[in-house]
């Protein structure tokens, strides 16, 4: 029997404790990749750290090699029967054409940057001048009435889901914890659920409309255009929030239940220790269902009001009917499909911060 060296087992035993925490911080940040749609990279991580990278090649491939090869497979149907399908503004763009309407949007976007920084630049030195002048009671802030960049135009439209999706939230969660925890509200507020719930956008945008024009004025914090959208919004995204608050609420264990009658928790305690608890897996679902059917919505309120965002540019382009607009539609379109993603793994992450749940 040979003897085993001391220090070559305290190596040994070293190598394995690095290798397990090695591991330990990837399965770790699992988690996040997953919310983040990055899942492909654990069994990358673990296949570079040499934990049977046959089986993690499998898994990379399941995981990101499937999922590309059918992009570039949608990309190469695409980019084949495109010619063929006609429009009354020609053919369907290909990849290729809708790429390059990218490239062009970026550059007007750039240029349209320069030229707003320009021209703030101008009133700037204008006002500077006056005031070294004595004349500073003519000095005015003159804002920029360029036509906005297509970036501006994403910005505004992410600005108004979410302030639409805020007040769904505050009027639907509070809303959807008074029909769970009590069968009187439940019986109140059910009819005015399934009644409410299936209107379309198209139904509440004029009644918005009117009621906003009515009781803005023009010159208020908010401007009006901005309003009616958001509202539109409000209006056909709280009701996934509120049912499924509802659920979960009503869903709580009895037991849990009978140990707050117990402990003679008020009905503060027990909405906050108890209930929110409890059921923020079902309000998350609501939340994340919501904030996906207010994106929609916004996208048809802006086109049919005409107020800015990625709507109104979708139907200016349309409009226009030039040979460049039907491949700008394809941009906004692939542009509202990605931002839609990146609003679902935003309400995702959220919820795997604030809850247990394991859902995708």
């Amino acid at each position: 029997m040979t003897a085993t060296d001391p220090q070559t087992l305290d190596a040994s035993a070293a190598r394995e404790a690095r290798r397990e925490r090695l591991f330990t911080r990837i399965n770790g940040a699992d988690k996040w990749f997953r919310v983040l749609g990055l899942g492909w990279m654990t069994p990358v991580l673990k296949a570079a750290a040499g934990d049977n990278p046959r089986a993690q090649m499998g898994e990379i491939w399941r995981q990101l090699g499937v999922p590309v090869a059918a992009i570039l497979a949608f990309l190469l149907v695409w980019a084949a029967l495109a010619p063929t399908v006609q429009t009354s503004l020609g053919a369907i763009p290909g990849p290729a054409q809708v790429w390059e309407q990218v490239v062009n949007l970026h550059e007007d976007a750039q240029s349209k940057a320069a030229s707003e920084a320009k021209f703030n630049a101008q009133v700037e030195k204008r006002n500077q001048k006056l005031i070294e002048a004595g004349r500073a009671d003519e000095v005015k802030q003159v804002a920029y009435t360029g036509a906005p960049s297509y970036y501006a135009q994403i910005f505004t439209s992410i600005k108004t889901v979410f302030f639409g999706f805020l007040i769904a939230s505050v009027v639907a969660i509070p809303l959807g914890i008074m029909a769970g925890l009590s069968a009187t509200a439940n019986a109140a507020l059910n009819p005015m659920i399934q009644i409410f719930k299936p209107v379309s956008p198209l139904a509440w945008l004029p009644i918005v409309t009117m009621i906003v024009s009515a009781s803005v004025a023009n010159d208020g914090f908010f401007a009006k255009s901005f309003l009616v959208s958001a509202i539109t919004v409000t209006l056909c995204s709280l009701w996934p929030t509120l049912i499924n608050t509802a659920l979960g609420v009503a869903s709580i264990d009895k037991d849990l239940v009978n140990v707050s009658k117990v402990l003679k928790m008020g009905t503060w305690t027990k909405i906050t220790k108890l209930v929110l608890p409890s059921a923020l897996p079902l309000i998350f679902t609501g939340l994340r269902l919501s904030l996906g059917v207010g994106w929609m919505v916004l996208i048809a309120a802006e086109m049919l009001a005409q107020n800015p965002g990625l709507g109104k540019f979708v139907w200016d382009e349309f409009q226009n009917g030039s040979s460049q607009s039907l491949a700008r539609i394809m941009v906004a379109v692939f542009t509202i499909g990605i931002i839609g993603f990146l609003l679902d793994r935003v309400m995702f992450a959220l919820q795997s911060l604030f809850t247990f749940t394991n859902n995708r």
